[in-house]
């Protein structure tokens, strides 16, 4: 399953202004691409609404060789609840700790070098103080599980993803398609996992024509598909395939084509400007500061 990547995590943010400071200015990431939507997006990126919303992808580097983050933004909505069901992204990082010392913002050390922090919105980040073993200082992203080996069954021998480690005592496991790529780290936790309002998704891509026996798979195996296989465009930009899974406790899941994907996701060096100039339009947080308002929660 080498030809599979593992690609993006989806947040929905609520207050752009302070989510792309995060990110830019505390972990040191790159404004790879901005787009603007008038209506929803077909495979619910953007969550369950279908007005106008923006999508920020955001980086150490292209997102060929880089784990990144997705930032979903619907106008109007200014927060969302959060579940227990995305537990952290661990990236290291000397410098992004150097900066959220240096700007002041909030870390607590966990363990000896490893901060805890929070993008706005309550979204955890854990930062290594170390300089990063791989090109991309991402490592891993963990989602929470009820069931360890129901998961493990679920995405090692139906996903394909190798198991790097595994911990019966702690409950938990590392998996990945590469070594040299973001792994996906599996917690168990007791209960049920709770995805409440600020749901998120990960993404993968496969190749183009792995993605309808993807779906007849999990057809076979009784298994959730949430969008089957579908053609997302973006104006001015190529049209990519995706189908969307959940697994055995509603995690979200992306498969896309990646010979589109390569073709869509080309960093475009007026991202950040795009980024800056719609903040700067959007004047939905004075409108409801002058109503004596709040915005909607998510």
């Amino acid at each position: 399953m080498a030809a599979r990547r593992a690609l993006h995590f989806v947040f929905k943010v609520g207050n752009r202004f302070q989510t792309a400071r995060f990110y830019r200015d505390v972990l040191g990431m790159k404004i790879l691409r901005h787009e603007e939507f008038e209506e929803g997006c077909k495979a619910a990126c953007n969550g369950p609404y279908d007005g106008k919303w923006s999508k920020t992808m955001v980086g150490f580097g292209p997102e060929d060789d880089h784990f990144v983050a997705e930032l979903t933004y619907n106008y109007g909505i200014g927060d969302y609840k959060l579940g227990n069901d995305f537990m952290g992204i661990t990236l290291a990082s000397r410098q992004a700790v150097s900066n959220a010392r240096k700007l002041e913002w909030p870390l607590r050390e966990v363990e000896e070098g490893v901060f805890e922090t929070e993008a706005p919105g309550g979204y955890k980040f854990y930062l290594q103080n170390s300089s990063p073993p791989q090109s991309d200082p991402v490592l891993k992203v963990t989602l929470a599980v009820s069931d360890l080996q129901k998961s493990l069954n679920y995405w090692s021998n139906l996903l394909g993803m190798k198991i790097y480690e595994k911990d019966e005592e702690k409950q938990r496991a590392l998996l990945g398609y590469a070594d040299n790529q973001c792994k996906l780290e599996l917690q168990g936790i007791q209960g049920a996992v709770e995805h409440a309002a600020a749901f998120g998704r990960i993404a993968f891509s496969c190749p183009k024509k792995e993605l309808p026996d993807l779906e007849d798979l999990m057809k076979r195996q009784n298994q959730k598909i949430l969008t089957p296989l579908v053609s997302l465009d973006t104006p001015g930009k190529a049209t990519v395939q995706v189908v969307i899974l959940a697994d055995p406790d509603g995690h979200e899941i992306c498969f896309v084509g990646d010979e589109a994907f390569q073709e869509l996701s080309k960093m475009d060096p007026k991202g950040s400007k795009l980024l800056d100039d719609a903040m700067a339009a959007d004047k939905s947080d004075e409108w409801f500061a002058k109503q004596n308002k709040l915005k909607a929660s998510g």
